[in-house]
């Protein structure tokens, strides 16, 4: 089987788990000729959340969703949460599913795998879509540290009530706390800057307006205020469009602004995918 932008074969639909490392992960690819589409989550949420952008899409494309470490229903634990693990996850599905060039999209945390992905990746990378996350900022101090882990602390019991639900993930507060604040180091500027500037593939940014949960004020409007500096730098990277729904209702309220900007980054493969 070939999953390349040009394929000979027709995948037939799958969903089962994919072992990697100490875990398994929980993997659907709805198969066919089309261009594959690869999802990558919120850094807790699951790929259910995609599900309106993918009806929208419809079988023009080869959907592939999966979840992360400890999320979902199905997905194992692991003693690795690190972000670095979670790039190599990517490769891992991409391989498993026969894949060797995927569109990635990625919202939130899997804004910033998508954009670490297409950068060192570039061979396995058609585009890809960024929805609000991914933007170089440094947002990560020692009293929003303190914040983080004092946040995850206070939602601990909830989520443990949550977590036969598949809704938040199998993950101690502690381990939650760390990897929020690993991805604040990972997406400041001197830090995240240099991986979008050495993007060569075509990516579009979709942006949110608004606040979220455990945001505050105008913290993330400040951050999406650095993207047109990025832009300017690299010709490869856009700004597709900024929706009017927050950054937790995007996938919802704005899956069809999505949908647009995956078509726009699709199109932009024409001379080797046919699309």
């Amino acid at each position: 089987m070939t999953g390349n932008t040009a394929p000979t074969t027709r995948p037939s639909p799958w969903t089962g788990m994919l072992p990697v490392d100490d875990t398994a992960l929980a993997v659907t690819d709805t198969g066919g000729p089309g261009l594959p589409v690869l999802y990558l989550n919120g850094q807790f949420a699951t790929q259910g959340r995609w599900r309106r952008v993918i009806a929208e899409l419809g079988p023009r494309f080869r959907h592939i969703t999966y979840d992360e470490r400890a999320r979902g229903r199905r997905s194992k634990r692991s003693a690795d949460y690190s972000f670095e693990a979670a790039v190599r996850d990517i490769d891992a599905v991409l391989t498993a599913r026969g894949v060797e060039r995927a569109l990635l999209v990625g919202w939130s945390y899997g804004a910033f795998l998508g954009a670490h992905q297409a950068s060192r990746n570039p061979r396995r990378t058609v585009g890809a879509v960024l929805v609000d996350g991914a933007q170089p900022y440094d947002w990560l101090t020692e009293e929003m540290e303190q914040r983080i882990r004092r946040q995850f602390r206070q939602w601990a019991p909830l989520m443990a009530l949550m977590r036969p639900t598949g809704l938040t993930p199998r993950m101690t507060h502690r381990q939650m706390s760390d990897c929020n604040i690993e991805l604040g180091r990972i997406g400041s500027a001197g830090a995240l800057g240099p991986v979008l500037d050495a993007v060569t593939v075509p990516t579009r940014y979709v942006v949110a307006s608004g606040v979220s949960l455990g945001s505050k004020g105008e913290e993330q409007e400040i951050i999406r205020a650095a993207l047109p500096a990025v832009t300017e730098r690299n010709p490869h990277i856009g700004i597709s469009a900024k929706v009017p729904s927050n950054h937790g209702a995007i996938l919802r309220k704005d899956f069809r602004a999505i949908a647009d900007a995956v078509r726009e980054v699709a199109a932009l493969d024409r001379p080797t995918s046919g699309h």
